[in-house]
């Protein structure tokens, strides 16, 4: 069973689909800027207030966004994985965010200096359309990860979120992951995360030990999750359906 935090031969731009997305000329003149880096598990990325000199594109890793109140408490705003990027207040108007963002799944990415991106979105090209429909598909899932925070149980949003790491890394079947980060990106405490994980164990859903999960029926956690998994799955698989029609 393959681990998602394996690190293997380095992978090609490309398998962001942003990145796959763009016509060949757009994608050429952003390749000679683009810079291969690995991600650990728990990195971060940038926090609250800091200036961001890169935006980054996953294509093995997978990064959450999180919002942090002043005591330090933070609760998880949207995953991005090879389907997006970090960074869009870049080219929104501002080179700071009060989010933060950690690094959930180890892997690879590629980053690109905010001054090349800013450059080129300004071009009003196939990179502006692209990244402007997903900002519109990334708004989508903040504001549906906020209902699902408060409005569903902490069981069925470790559905949504195993589901939709899935769907980021296809080939996987564990993720390695810790209570306390799981606990930190849903925004509840520790103990509930091993409560929900047990009974999606006992289930015979996921494999539970510390530090990792196995899913054992994908089928399963699709009934239990919230309908809020298929809001956002949909809006994701709408931007790269509309990408691909309009390459």
């Amino acid at each position: 069973m393959r681990a998602i935090n394996a690190i293997s031969e380095t992978p090609s731009p490309q398998q962001n689909r942003l990145l796959e997305a763009l016509p060949a000329q757009d994608f050429d003149a952003l390749a000679q800027h683009l810079e291969w880096v690995p991600l650990a598990l728990g990195q971060m990325l940038y926090d609250p207030g800091t200036q961001m000199r890169y935006a980054v594109f996953p294509t093995t890793a997978i990064v959450s966004l999180h919002y942090v109140t002043e005591s330090g408490a933070s609760a998880e705003t949207a995953g991005v994985g090879n389907e997006g990027m970090v960074g869009v207040s870049l080219f929104m108007g501002g080179n700071t965010t009060s989010s933060s963002a950690v690094v959930q799944t180890a892997g690879h990415a590629y980053q690109l200096d905010r001054h090349v991106l800013k450059q080129e979105f300004d071009r009003a090209g196939a990179l502006q359309r692209l990244l402007l429909r997903y900002t519109q598909s990334l708004m989508t899932q903040m504001a549906q990860t906020a209902v699902c925070n408060r409005h569903h149980s902490v069981e069925q949003q470790l559905c949504r979120w195993l589901l939709l790491t899935m769907d980021r890394l296809p080939e996987a079947r564990e993720m390695v992951m810790t209570q306390e980060l799981v606990a930190s990106m849903l925004g509840v405490r520790r103990e509930s995360v091993t409560d929900a994980a047990g009974h999606l164990q006992s289930l015979g859903y996921i494999r539970y030990r510390r530090g990792h999960i196995g899913v054992l029926d994908r089928a399963g956690l699709e009934v239990s999750a919230c309908e809020c998994y298929g809001v956002v799955k949909k809006e994701i698989d709408r931007l790269l359906a509309d990408v691909q029609a309009n390459r």
